[in-house]
């Protein structure tokens, strides 16, 4: 029997999914970025719309009235809130203090285990399942900043198989929107910053990168697939400056009409997945030939990855998630590959693959976890 909706508003809840079985009253708070709340009663789950980035007035006050408007639906009484690890977010904050004034318990849920999560619950899945989780950053369970991560799920929580090798991101989240930076911060790892204030004579401050680099100052490391691809784009002389974080991967994948494979472009060693080779390569080439050469070994190296990880664990299914699958072409290659493989790639159906998800997966973890 289907259960009323925790609202009587037209426009609150955007998706009901249905759940696999029937699950305790919960709450979930979602992410920083592209946030939304999910609530959970009986089989279902209800994610509202976007609130957007928790980085305005407006936005947070949308979000907390979301949350308030679910809260006080008849009959809905959610006994714990799930909510992201990063103690700083707003979202973590707001649970934290309705946890305290209603007694509840609150369920800290880790990032890219909430990306893989949500695509479970789309699938009616409650694992194990490999999770290959590709982003721009999500804090992870040992403070680092993660973003290309293999894990495995299933209802007890997630374990951390294997990441993508660590870069550094010369001035933090500059980076994310100056891909000239992260190639810097490639050729520092191939052991050729000596060409870095040359090769971008152009940028403002190559020389202080370079300095900021060799002295390891204000570089902080990732394993971020974004920050990989704007390390690529950054070594063809794609948009080295972005307007936004996202806009330089997009055109490099618009460049991309038969991606090829550099079959020694990668490696791979107790779980990390290493494509310095493949950008050692790129940083010689020209943006159309970088663009077909990055994208088919990417597809190429990760399959290697996750054919691995599936050979060790025993499990064929693996979810897709992170919002580097926006990347069509990426994603395309990547499916086929596993398919050939003999694996099962699952992908998110209503949410996409990005942060919108994250509410939803945020509560089905923690639904999981209760039993």
């Amino acid at each position: 029997m289907a259960v009323p909706a925790p609202t009587e508003s037209d426009d609150l809840v955007a998706l009901t999914v249905a759940l696999p079985r029937p699950v305790p009253d919960g709450l979930a708070v979602g992410a920083f970025l592209k946030n939304t709340l999910c609530a959970t009663r009986g089989a279902q789950a209800l994610v509202t719309r976007d609130a957007g980035n928790l980085d305005t007035v407006e936005a947070v006050r949308m979000f907390e009235d979301m949350a308030e408007e679910l809260l006080s639906a008849s009959g809905f009484n959610p006994v714990h809130v799930a909510h992201d690890i990063h103690p700083d977010f707003h979202s973590t904050c707001y649970a934290e203090a309705l946890a305290a004034d209603r007694g509840i318990d609150t369920v800290p849920v880790q990032h890219h285990h909430a990306h893989v999560a949500a695509v479970m619950a789309e699938h009616g899945s409650e694992g194990p399942v490999l999770g290959l989780a590709l982003d721009g950053f999500g804090l992870g369970s040992d403070g680092g900043s993660w973003g290309g991560e293999l894990l495995r799920v299933d209802a007890s929580g997630f374990e951390r198989l294997g990441h993508l090798a660590m870069l550094m991101q010369p001035g933090g989240d500059a980076a994310a929107r100056q891909p000239w930076r992260m190639a810097a911060a490639a050729l520092h790892a191939m052991g050729r910053g000596a060409e870095i204030e040359a090769r971008f004579a152009g940028q403002q401050g190559a020389g202080v990168i370079a300095a900021m680099l060799e002295k390891d100052v204000n570089c902080p490391t990732t394993s971020s697939c974004g920050r990989l691809f704007d390390a690529a784009c950054g070594l063809v002389g794609v948009k080295p400056v972005a307007q936004f974080e996202g806009e330089a991967p997009m055109a490099l994948e618009a460049m991309a009409t038969a991606p090829a494979v550099d079959p020694g472009g990668w490696s791979i060693e107790n779980g990390v997945l290493d494509t310095t080779p493949l950008l050692d390569k790129l940083s010689g080439l020209g943006a159309e030939t970088g663009a077909n050469l990055f994208h088919g070994t990417i597809a190429a190296a990760l399959t290697d990855w996750v054919a691995g990880a599936a050979e060790a664990t025993g499990i064929r299914e693996v979810a897709l998630c992170g919002g580097c699958f926006l990347n069509r072409v990426m994603t395309a290659a990547l499916c086929e590959r596993l398919d050939e493989m003999g694996l099962r790639p699952i992908q998110p159906m209503n949410l996409g693959p990005g942060d919108v998800a994250i509410s939803l997966g945020q509560a089905w973890a923690a639904a999981m976890a209760r039993g």
